[in-house]
């Protein structure tokens, strides 16, 4: 904005605005520092950094509730430097974050965790970075389940000398017209912006448009792209992103929903993460690709092992195997998402692994001493990224492994086909209490059922509205004080 004075122009705002290629280059050097830097040089350089930068006007600070909702909040800069270990906020108005008794809530900050944003998204002139939820006393609170992988990763690293490494692939479906998934009619369903799929859409159709984009801004964040297209259904898409230590690959899933959400709703359209927002073609997924390494080796690699793996990559499939049925509500945690494990579009609801099959829960993907790894495909985009992953790594670390009876005939064993044989597989498990702890475990699993009980028991052939309208995704807060 300018104004004229004395034929003089006098620029009003001038906030921050940084060339892609520059925005790239800041953001994978932060990266790496956040791998290489102890917290205490990271607050420091970046502390320095705010201070300096006169054009910065904001710290956008952003954490994840219990379900994956993404929650931000701005603060001034100067005010977040001079507060930034007092930073509260009331847990009690985030839906399934906290009871009243819990309101008064704190925010630490993960200073390794900054980005860079893309201003011609997100507005000028701020920074985003993580934030930890504390409790009034500053202890880490239960449900950030962020903080809680962070804990875990470390104590991996300490005490085992292992890293974790993580890609996700996300899809999601682009719909016509702007909040569509709050305006949805079952009747009319939504409405696709394209009818062509995977490698056949024309360059310069809205969802390509749409993919080029998000994938500019992603590649300027320092997530390193490497292969951005449609997928199988149409209007459907997949930006994949490279691999990454455990927290900050979460941390990456929360930041591209929300890129893709904005770019296109900056194109007047909606980008949705529901697992099966139309029926009659493929879902959406958010594939967990994970291997772990140690001395700088991959664990997860053999060459003369079954599939190129080693054996403890084998324990690792037969633990999450043996406990797939109690995970699912982690992994698949909307009503929504029972309709992608339908096995007539290459649904992953088979709970056994392959190097071919990809209705089976756990598949093989070829690799090398590298990129060996083992790909989850029965996680959907809904999810919280965090507890998926955290509970994942949990049940290969401490699961108990699968054991085959001899004496009986091999028999494939399924996912749960609706939310409420999940959540009743969920409450009865004594290792899922366990790895979430209870008071985490009562909180989401109530959550769950509510979200259950606002929908019909038996799916159908047509997406139903309360499964949009209540899910949890869907920023519809207010309907869920008028059901």
């Amino acid at each position: 904005m300018s104004k004229t004075k004395s034929n003089e122009t006098v620029t009003l705002k001038n906030f921050l605005e940084i060339p892609y290629d520059e925005l790239e280059t800041m953001n994978l050097e932060a990266a790496e520092a956040a791998e290489t830097l102890p917290a205490a040089e990271l607050e420091k350089k970046y502390r320095i950094y705010l201070q300096s930068e006169k054009r910065l006007k904001a710290v956008t600070v952003c954490f994840s509730d219990i379900e994956g909702r993404f929650h931000t909040l701005d603060y001034d800069k100067q005010y977040f430097l001079n507060a930034n270990d007092n930073l509260t906020f009331d847990g009690s108005s985030i839906r399934g974050f906290s009871a009243q008794k819990e309101s008064d809530l704190r925010l630490g900050i993960d200073w390794g965790s900054i980005f860079w944003l893309p201003s011609d998204v997100f507005g000028p002139g701020k920074v985003i970075l993580f934030g930890t939820v504390l409790n009034r006393d500053k202890t880490p609170y239960e449900s950030d389940f962020r903080a809680r992988l962070v804990q875990l990763t470390e104590e991996l690293k300490k005490k085992r000398g292992i890293t974790a490494n993580v890609a996700a692939e996300v899809e999601g479906f682009i719909v016509k017209g702007l909040n569509s998934e709050q305006t949805y009619n079952e009747v009319s369903g939504f409405e696709l912006i394209s009818t062509g799929g995977y490698f056949h859409s024309l360059p310069l159709d809205p969802l390509k448009q749409f993919i080029d984009t998000a994938a500019e801004a992603q590649r300027a964040m320092g997530f390193r792209n490497e292969k951005d297209h449609p997928e199988v259904a149409p209007s459907q898409f997949e930006l994949n992103f490279s691999h990454a230590g455990a927290v900050r690959a979460c941390d990456m899933v929360q930041l591209y929903k929300l890129v893709c959400r904005q770019v296109a709703a900056n194109m007047g359209m909606t980008a949705t993460f529901l697992p099966k927002p139309v029926s009659g073609v493929n879902g959406s997924g958010m594939h967990i690709n994970i291997s772990f390494s140690k001395a700088g080796k991959n664990v997860f690699y053999d060459k003369k092992g079954e599939d190129g793996l080693s054996a403890a990559a084998w324990d690792t499939i037969s633990r999450i195997l043996n406990h797939a049925q109690e995970l699912s509500l982690i992994l698949n945690s909307s009503v929504n998402a029972y309709r992608r494990l339908d096995p007539h579009f290459e649904a992953p609801n088979q709970i056994k692994v392959s190097s071919v099959d990809r209705g089976a829960m756990i598949r093989i993907p070829a690799g090398n001493e590298r990129s060996a790894r083992l790909e989850i495909r029965s996680v959907a985009p809904d999810a919280n990224p965090y507890m998926a992953l955290y509970a994942l790594l949990r049940t290969a670390l401490d699961g108990e492994p699968l054991t085959k009876d001899e004496s009986k005939r091999d028999r494939v064993r399924f996912l749960p086909g609706n939310i409420y044989d999940a959540i009743r597989i969920f409450r009865g498990s004594e290792f899922i209490k366990s790895v979430l702890g209870a008071a985490s475990h009562e909180k989401y699993v109530l959550h769950k059922q509510a979200a259950a009980d606002r929908s019909p028991k038996e799916l159908g052939g047509i997406v139903k509205s309360s499964e949009v309208l209540f899910h949890h995704d869907v920023t519809t807060q207010m309907l869920w004080h008028k059901f």
